[in-house]
């Protein structure tokens, strides 16, 4: 039986899944908004732009027919930004089948609200949608490669979550399999906030004392919001939260962290962002986190002063005058 697997969003992770499904011997139709970015990647079998050097394999395929990707296989897995993670699923719901199956590679929350991302699919289909997030450390070039990797996949639905996992696991990429979507979502959205946070310390001229302290102490924050929220401990401290506030907060391929850095050496936020080039969700994350811990009263100081940095010009140096300035306190 030859599996088949519909990829929405072609930027560099989507293009670096499809790869990999279409490695693993599945037919991949890759979608794009732009018809003349999806018309150079069918001519050029590469996307030059967001993931040069990475040739498409035979079966992967690319349109900019949203309606030709909702009926070409029951699995979906969405990769846009997650501003358009809401958008997307509204245009896509009058083609979609009943019995499709929704998978997201998104990380972050509805900028509309807050929301955690399953939230917005139940909303937009029902709670009965068999639903899978797929999270955890790994940057799109090297997962291109064939580098190893090891990720997440969540979901209440076993079935949906094992046959995921076939489509994408091979000998260089992992999957683990978890039933906490909430933990996950919550891990990879936070994670990319406290990013943007150690580039911040990196580029002050600060050190690795600096760093270790902020993505521990960042830890305890995602976890203080995680459980709240309905997610579980233990999965904060695996692939899909440890294991990708490390990467995303120690290694320049991530673009939360380079924004940090020019932040950190006194570049503007806009030009720092133009100059990057790509969506940068901590960004929209650090507003909605800090919403979501007044909401709920929980104390996350690295992402308040991320946010007042981001949102109320507060000096990166001062920031962190802040956070050493707090009260002692036990850990």
């Amino acid at each position: 039986m030859v599996h088949k697997i519909a990829l929405l969003g072609a930027g560099s992770w989507g293009t670096a899944l499809a790869i990999l499904a279409a490695r693993n011997g599945c037919h991949v139709l890759l979608w794009g908004h732009k018809p003349d970015q999806m018309e150079h990647l069918a001519r050029q079998r590469e996307n030059r732009r967001y993931l040069p050097g990475h040739a498409f394999p035979e079966p992967l395929a690319v349109t900019a027919d949203l309606a030709e990707a909702a009926v070409f296989s029951p699995v979906l897995l969405v990769c846009v930004p997650s501003h358009a993670f809401q958008s997307t699923l509204e245009a896509i719901k009058p083609y979609l089948p009943q019995d499709a199956k929704i998978a997201w590679a998104t990380k972050g929350f509805n900028p509309n609200g807050g929301q955690l991302l399953h939230q917005i699919v139940a909303d937009c289909f029902s709670e009965q949608t068999a639903v899978a997030i797929l999270s955890g450390p790994s940057f799109a070039h090297e997962v291109a490669a064939g580098l190893p990797t090891a990720i997440t996949v969540a979901s209440g639905d076993a079935g949906f979550a094992g046959q995921l996992a076939g489509l994408l696991h091979n000998a260089h990429f992992r999957i683990y399999t978890s039933t906490d979507l909430i933990g996950v979502e919550v891990g990879g959205a936070v994670k990319n906030v406290l990013a943007i946070a150690a580039g911040i310390a990196d580029g002050l001229g600060f050190g690795a004392n600096t760093r270790a302290a902020l993505i521990t102490r960042g830890l305890s924050e995602i976890i203080r919001l995680g459980i709240k929220l309905g997610g579980r401990q233990e999965t904060f401290m695996g692939l899909a939260g440890l294991g990708d506030l490390i990467l995303t907060c120690t290694d320049n391929q991530s673009r939360n962290r380079r924004l940090g850095l020019a932040l950190g050496k006194g570049q503007p936020l806009a030009q720092a962002i133009a100059d990057i080039g790509q969506e940068i969700e901590g960004v929209v994350a650090a507003r909605e986190t800090r919403h979501l811990a007044r909401q709920h009263g929980i104390d996350m100081p690295i992402t308040e002063q991320t946010y007042q940095v981001l949102y109320q010009g507060l000096p990166p140096l001062a920031a962190v005058q802040n956070l050493l300035r707090r009260e002692l306190k036990p850990e």
